[in-house]
């Protein structure tokens, strides 16, 4: 499979979320290619994760049960 796109992620997450949140709730996970890589007790160890296995991404990192920050579209679009 080609890399997707970090809404493709989401979208899978979105699809599993039901399970995560039954199962890990609170707990860190990374989705990349539509696929879930792993979950990890905090932010720092799900980044270095994807970081170390996939670069720059897009992957997608977030706490499950939790509803997703609002950020600007200039946080968005910010290269680190």
């Amino acid at each position: 499979m080609s890399e997707a796109h970090l809404s493709d992620n989401i979208e899978a997450y979105e699809a599993m979320r039901e399970e995560l949140e039954r199962d890990h709730t609170g707990l860190w996970v990374v989705v990349y290619e539509r696929e879930l890589i792993g979950i990890y007790t905090d932010f720092e160890t799900a980044a270095d994760a994807a970081v170390e296995k996939f670069g720059r991404g897009p992957y997608h990192i977030r706490q499950i049960g939790v509803s997703p920050p609002h950020l600007s579209s200039s946080m968005l679009h910010r290269v680190l």
